[in-house]
């Protein structure tokens, strides 16, 4: 995969290492997130403290959380793998970006895809709909869950790049 505008400078910024290097480095001590994801925005990789959301098809904290201080940490929103809306789009990332989170999983979807691609953010995602979700302030955070091959602990690491998703218990000094 050929690296997107933008990206050389953003991997530099927020990891040194491979996902690849991390992994030879520390197996079996990690975690594989399963190879279905989609990547959105003009960043290719990110790194950070886990910081947890589990919620379905109701995207209230995760407004809640973009909105706060993100610095050096990666939502991971457990959206139980719906399919029926997105769970944010581009204003949830602008503040994303505004508030220096460092990228987003979704085991869910999301929307405004075209617009998001532009923004120097990293985002993945099972796939899009432009349907948005409720808000009746459902849904829990800072647990531990649990999908797609992983278990996601707050506190924990996680590491994506254009090779993968890996989860490691403790920050990889690298």
């Amino acid at each position: 995969m050929v690296p997107r505008k933008g990206c050389l400078k953003s991997m530099e910024k927020t990891m040194n290492e491979t996902t690849c290097d991390i992994s030879d480095k520390l197996h079996p001590d990690v975690q594989y997130l399963d190879p279905v994801y989609k990547s959105y925005g003009a960043k290719t990789s990110f790194s950070g403290r886990i910081v947890t959301i589990k919620c379905y098809e109701d995207n209230s904290l995760v407004e809640k959380a973009l909105k706060a201080n993100g610095k050096d940490s990666v939502l991971v929103i457990d959206a139980g793998g719906s399919m029926n809306c997105a769970m944010l789009g581009d204003k949830r990332a602008a503040d994303a970006i505004k508030n220096e989170w460092e990228g987003i999983l979704v085991h869910g979807l999301i929307r405004d895809s075209s617009t998001i691609n532009k923004m120097e953010i990293s985002i993945l995602a099972l796939g899009v709909r432009p349907l948005k979700s409720i808000k009746n302030g459902a849904g829990d955070s800072n647990l531990t869950v649990n999908f797609s091959g992983v278990t996601f602990t707050p506190g924990e690491y996680l590491y994506a790049d254009e090779d993968g998703v890996i989860v490691i218990k403790e920050k990889e000094s690298l």
